[in-house]
């Protein structure tokens, strides 16, 4: 017995030795599934990177083409004087900043530009919410009526330009025969060539163009207004009145601020529908600061000036795109985060 004890004692050492040595060896060794998950992860990571990378880079040649390129070159031609014929050796330093800045032409046209930002706001957000609200309710042609507002808006700007200058002919004009049908006498030198009023027949046709943007804009947010809020506030006892201020305006808040965002960076940019209808005239009454810039470099050839200009609207739409985010646009940010 003691012999058979000894045996057992002396084999159970190496017994128990060899398990850790065995399940080192069995750790230590790399499992050929592992290995094959690896490298099906690494193909799959750069295959999806392959992918973003070959449908982002024609948005990014076109950005970089038509949005980065023109803006390093008009950076690049506001330091000189030049006629855009030949190199550009003639470095004038902010010469041309400061020539841009004082010249009464752009000064003006930097207050037409505002002008047209706070009218633009200020009678297409009440007309097209009354709009909204109206053909959000179930009438007979409502999608006719739907479509008559929006189409305005989807004309290209040239064929709206050239049909309201016909119209507003001071000898054959559509509107000047209907005053004179009623009695009543238009202005001597048109609508558009009074410099009192060509601003202001600016704003209404800017108006009835792109009003439909506004009125479209607003019927998506209603739809998004749950009917259990209303249901609800009929129950209370609510006005009308009471249900739009309370409900409606605020629910469609995002909405509206991201319209007003819109309109503030299409007035700054305006140019083609003034260029139809005045050129920017008469006297410079109607004239923008695109048509300034555009003035000075094909017409006059002063690129340099040009290039100021242009910098100068950028600068100017960039700081008021900041503010406006930072100011008005950050309490929806806010409420998605």
């Amino acid at each position: 017995m003691a012999d058979d004890a000894a045996v057992t004692t002396a084999a159970a050492p190496p017994a128990t030795s060899s398990g850790p040595a065995a399940g080192a060896t069995r750790q230590g060794r790399p499992a050929a599934g592992s290995s094959a998950g690896g490298r099906r992860a690494t193909d799959s990571t750069l295959r999806k990177r392959l992918e973003i990378t070959f449908f982002v880079a024609p948005a990014l040649a076109m950005i970089v083409l038509f949005v980065v390129w023109p803006v390093i070159t008009a950076v690049q031609m506001s330091g000189y004087r030049w006629n855009g014929r030949g190199p550009m050796v003639d470095f004038v330093g902010l010469a041309n900043y400061v020539s841009v800045l004082t010249d009464d032409v752009f000064v003006g046209s930097l207050v037409n530009n505002l002008v047209i930002v706070v009218a633009s706001i200020a009678v297409q957000l009440p007309l097209g919410l009354a709009i909204a609200l109206l053909l959000n309710r179930r009438m007979w042609g409502q999608g006719a009526l739907r479509t008559i507002i929006f189409v305005p808006y989807v004309l290209a700007e040239v064929v709206a330009g050239v049909v309201w200058f016909q119209l507003l002919q001071p000898q054959y004009g559509v509107l000047d025969t209907l005053l004179r049908a009623v009695g009543l006498e238009p202005p001597a030198q048109g609508w558009l060539g009074d410099p009192d009023l060509a601003l202001w027949t600016v704003l209404a046709i800017l108006t009835w163009k792109y009003l439909g943007l506004a009125v479209i804009l607003f019927l998506a947010g209603l739809q998004g207004v749950p009917d259990e809020l209303y249901e609800a506030a009929q129950l209370d006892g609510a006005s009308w009145w009471q249900v739009q201020r309370k409900i409606t305006i605020p629910l469609l808040g995002p909405t509206i601020r991201t319209w007003g965002f819109l309109s503030m960076i299409g007035s700054l940019q305006l140019f083609d529908m003034v260029w139809i209808l005045t050129k920017g005239g008469p006297a410079n009454a109607t004239s923008t600061m695109a048509i300034f810039l555009v003035n000075e470099g094909t017409r006059s050839a002063n690129f340099g000036i040009a290039g100021a200009a242009s910098v100068i609207l950028f600068l100017i739409a960039l700081v008021m795109a900041v503010l406006y985010q930072r100011l008005i646009l950050r309490r929806d940010a806010k409420e998605v985060a």
